[in-house]
């Protein structure tokens, strides 16, 4: 985000009067307001851009605010949304907070309260983003869900992770809801174990905050044997099988008698992996097979 716009403001509403008055007050406190007329807009511009907050009308053409919200959180999952509603029915007020929104305001908008509510989410994301930086430098990959399983917040380790595993997956967190809401509901006590993207995880349950939960990806790691050797090193698969079991300290004997082979036939193999690998002993073949195989 480039420090000379300030502080962005992105305002979505398919009504000039609403655009016009919030441009002109956000403009007088120093603000830099971004304007979208529908959701669609919205989406474009935060390709480009990243807001400090958006305000989002909740009644629009082609896509409701409802919606555009909830997309816009999949983009932008640690940046606050407040709702702009001319509604009374408090069920569409629920129906903003679980399409993604932190609060709301109702229309007509009174240019003061907008203002407040704005410094106040934008105050309060910085710490949370501090805080979220924080422990990322510690190497942790912590997120944070509501009851349905709903990202809140993710360190950028953790958007980083799920967006290199989940690959052809368009919605991965959306996946991810459905089976953190079966596991919370369930009971936390286990490691919740997935294998649902391209690279299987295990997330272990760190505590609530507030009225949300904390967890922590764990990434599964995957057991190195014989076959891995062989693609790494330049040798085939019977010799990578012997020098697999080299590096676990066993003797020609016991590598004949685990791979159905004479004592003898188990040593022309070393001897081949020895020429192949450029050393004259087990230790130094096995240990090039123990870094292969621990890192």
């Amino acid at each position: 985000m480039s420090s000379s716009l300030g502080k962005i403001v992105l305002v979505v509403d398919d009504s000039p009067e609403s655009l016009g008055m919030l441009n002109a007050a956000l403009n007088a406190q120093g603000y830099t307001a971004l304007v979208a007329l529908d959701g669609l807009q919205a989406l474009s511009i935060i390709e480009k851009i990243q807001p400090d907050v958006i305000l989002l009308d909740a009644m629009m053409p082609q896509m409701d605010g409802f919606e555009a919200c909830h997309k816009l959180k999949q983009q932008l999952p640690n940046t606050p949304i407040i709702f702009m509603t001319g509604l009374s029915d408090s069920e569409d007020v629920v129906r903003g907070f679980e399409a993604g929104a932190i609060d709301y305001v109702t229309k007509p908008i009174s240019p003061d309260e907008v203002i407040a509510r704005i410094n106040t989410h934008i105050e309060t994301a910085k710490v949370a983003l501090s805080a979220q930086d924080a422990l990322d430098h510690t190497g942790t990959h912590v997120f944070c869900v509501n009851n349905q399983g709903r990202l809140s917040w993710a360190t950028p380790n953790v958007h980083k992770l799920i967006d290199t595993i989940s690959e052809r997956d368009n919605s991965p967190w959306a996946t991810l809801a459905s089976k953190l809401e079966v596991w919370l509901n369930a009971g936390t006590s286990v490691n919740l174990k997935l294998s649902c993207f391209a690279k299987p995880i295990e997330i272990h349950y760190d505590g609530r905050q507030d009225d949300k939960h904390l967890l922590n990806i764990i990434e599964a790691k995957q057991q190195k044997n014989a076959d891995f050797l062989r693609q790494n090193l330049p040798i085939t698969k019977r010799e990578s099988e012997v020098l697999y079991w080299v590096s676990y300290g066993k003797t020609s004997w016991e590598i004949s008698q685990i791979l159905d082979m004479s004592p003898r036939t188990a040593n022309k193999h070393l001897e081949q992996i020895f020429k192949k690998l450029g050393v004259d002993n087990r230790t130094s073949a096995a240990a090039i097979s123990i870094r292969l195989l621990e890192h």
